[in-house]
């Protein structure tokens, strides 16, 4: 297996749709059982279950679990850290939000300038 610090050694993705939980965890350098538990710990990972409840996964599946790998084995985020960070990375950005606020409130200043003056 490779050592923590090597995700970037990791093999390529390859151009499938669908990856079964024996495929993923050779491409992520993550056991199965690991994958089952962090499928119940991130809301985020819902792998597509067929028939006889066999996994398979898509390849945002994989890049989230490679992300989750990063968060947890290179940079020493704890399960609920993780969970926490992948959270606020899919909620909006909060410095973005302030400005389309700012520039919205600057379109409706300048339409009232237009209005007034028509008056």
């Amino acid at each position: 297996m490779l050592e923590p610090t090597h995700n970037n050694e990791l093999p390529p993705i390859p151009g499938k749709r669908y990856f079964t939980i024996g495929e993923v965890s050779t491409l992520c350098a993550v056991k199965p059982h690991v994958l089952r538990y962090w499928e119940a710990e991130f809301p985020q990972l819902k792998p597509v279950k067929r028939r006889g409840n066999r996994r398979y996964y898509q390849r945002g599946d994989v890049e989230l679990v490679r992300a989750i790998r990063g968060l947890l084995y290179e940079e020493g985020y704890t399960i609920g850290g993780a969970r926490q960070r992948l959270t606020s990375e899919d909620g909006p950005n909060p410095a973005e939000v302030m400005s389309a606020v700012s520039d919205s409130l600057k379109d409706l200043e300048a339409a009232k300038s237009l209005l007034q003056l028509d008056d």
